[in-house]
């Protein structure tokens, strides 16, 4: 089933030639229709979003009948090369988080160089809180969508132009989908993450880096990220991540009461794959990030603001300890001043940010809840011409 077993069962929205996008989940190289085998309206809707807001009882309820459908090879799979996939759920608002203390550190290093070797590269708010910004839900789209180079503001010699970015950045992320909302008011603790979220997604969130080094003091990012970010067509649910819980690398200071996450194995074993143009560049690790999903959670309602069906927070750029764990061009090639090494030898060698015509492809994978290994759902997009 190349990762997409019935162990697996992740959830997105489909149309085929002359119908209505609806609901259905992935088997194998096939899309079982949940509006026909089920039955039930909410999956005949063009978005996750009326299951979403059913809540746990209702997620578990269901994935155990999908279960029983697939087990007793009583459905039709219609191909995969048959469908055309759609973003599936309404992005009601995105935060982006920073949670990954190896590439927040190489960032740190890059713009705030010290002559103290052994100067914190960290700002000293990032080991107290996970550190996010309010990001753009609009300009979400599906693994597919080609991503056009953006314009904007940056500095120069002769002071600030506008024109096309020439540091298109990619960063290898992983996306929380929340489903049942809270009143504004409420908070959640780290360790009730999954009775809000309902499953994750692959997540690409690029980046211009020159218009973001201008732009982004002092209220952080805006235009440099807000063009674009793509997540994959597949929702993976929690359920089928039960063997993926791991523990965290280690946090020191003890965070806040309100952002201790008391569960057992609060990160999660998932495996990044980066490539340009079917080149492998770099295999983060999302294991070695430093926040949980839950801490990010709790700290998105730590001051009572409300979640909200459709909700989506991600990881930030996920980057492990060794230089080719790295998961943004930026660090690969120290802000463009280096090639990236994974095209040494070719006859574009010289290559550091990325390129118009340039596809971008995010891989991800999780040990599986029967054995084995899952395969999520992957992110890739075309870079057209600003």
């Amino acid at each position: 089933m190349s990762g997409f077993g019935p162990d697996h069962l992740p959830y997105g929205v489909f149309s085929t030639p002359g119908s209505d996008p609806r609901v259905g989940v992935r088997l194998g190289d096939g899309v079982i229709d949940l509006a026909f085998e089920t039955g039930l309206a909410h999956f005949a809707e063009p978005s996750l979003d009326a299951f979403l807001a059913l809540g746990p009882d209702a997620w578990a309820d269901t994935r155990a009948e999908v279960t029983r459908i697939v087990t007793a090879d009583s459905f039709e799979l219609l191909p995969l090369a048959s469908v055309t996939l759609h973003l599936p759920f309404t992005v009601a608002d995105y935060t982006d988080f920073y949670c990954s203390e190896h590439h927040a550190s190489a960032v740190g290093r890059l713009f705030r160089p010290s002559a103290d070797p052994d100067a914190d590269p960290l700002l000293p708010n990032w080991r107290h809180l996970p550190v996010g910004y309010h990001g753009r839900s609009g300009s979400v789209v599906v693994s597919g969508t080609p991503v056009a180079r953006p314009r904007g503001q940056v500095a120069g010699p002769e002071g600030p132009s506008y024109g096309p970015t020439g540091k298109l950045d990619l960063e290898a992320e992983l996306g929380f989908v929340v489903g049942a909302p809270t009143a504004t008011g409420t908070t959640v603790a780290p360790r009730d993450v999954a009775r809000h979220v309902f499953g994750v997604v692959g997540l690409n969130d690029w980046s211009a880096r020159d218009v973001q080094a201008w732009e982004y003091r002092p209220l952080g990012p805006f235009l440099g990220k807000s063009f674009a970010t793509s997540v994959s067509a597949w929702v993976t649910p929690l359920a089928a991540l039960t063997r993926a819980w791991v523990p965290l690398p280690g946090q020191s200071p003890e965070p806040l009461p309100h952002l201790a996450d008391t569960s057992r194995r609060p990160g999660l074993d998932v495996a990044v794959e980066v490539l340009v143009d079917g080149v492998v560049v770099s295999r983060p690790p999302y294991a070695s990030t430093y926040w949980s999903p839950g801490q990010m959670l709790a700290h998105l309602t730590s001051n009572g603001a409300a979640l909200r069906t459709g909700d989506l927070f991600a990881s930030g750029t996920i980057s492990g300890p060794d230089p080719e764990q790295a998961g943004s061009l930026l660090e690969l090639t120290h802000d463009g001043t280096r090639p990236l090494a994974a095209f040494a030898g070719r006859p574009d060698a010289d290559r550091t940010w990325l390129r118009d015509g340039d596809e971008v492809t995010l891989r991800f994978s999780a040990p599986g809840p029967t054995g084995g290994r899952l395969t999520l759902g992957e992110v890739t997009a075309l870079i057209t011409p600003a």
